[in-house]
């Protein structure tokens, strides 16, 4: 596993984005970051574990929430800087606004407006 880890090319911060994908429905749930570390945290638990840049540390994805990610497949992009997860989502909330995803907004003629695929049980924020 950790010859997969070498090939991935981590920016002058040490982390890649990491689009996390729901593997059914294929819905993107969110963008994040990880660390060396927390890839190899991930692949070591089978559960998403990012980089939290606010907080400078591992973030275990569901810790506090119970919205884990249950990760089925990780692929790498062309130019090996960036991370797509194929995540089962528990719970089914990805977003910490209680959406689905975290992508939700959508550009309109003038304005960002809420979509309804990304809203969740708190509706609009």
């Amino acid at each position: 596993m950790s010859d997969f880890v070498e090939l991935v090319r981590f920016n002058s911060s040490g982390l890649v984005p990491s689009i996390a994908q729901d593997f059914r429905s294929k819905q993107v749930l969110m963008l994040a970051y990880m660390s060396k570390e927390s890839l190899l945290k991930t692949l070591e638990t089978g559960s998403a574990v990012y980089f939290s840049r606010s907080r400078n540390c591992l973030w275990n994805k569901g810790e506090t929430s119970g919205h884990y990610q249950i990760v089925k497949e990780i692929f790498l992009d062309c130019d090996n800087d960036a991370l797509l997860l194929f995540v089962e989502q528990i719970k089914g909330i990805a977003c910490h606004t209680g959406r689905t995803s975290c992508v939700f907004r959508r550009l309109g003629v003038d304005c960002w407006q809420i979509s309804e695929e990304g809203q969740g049980i708190r509706g609009e924020e």
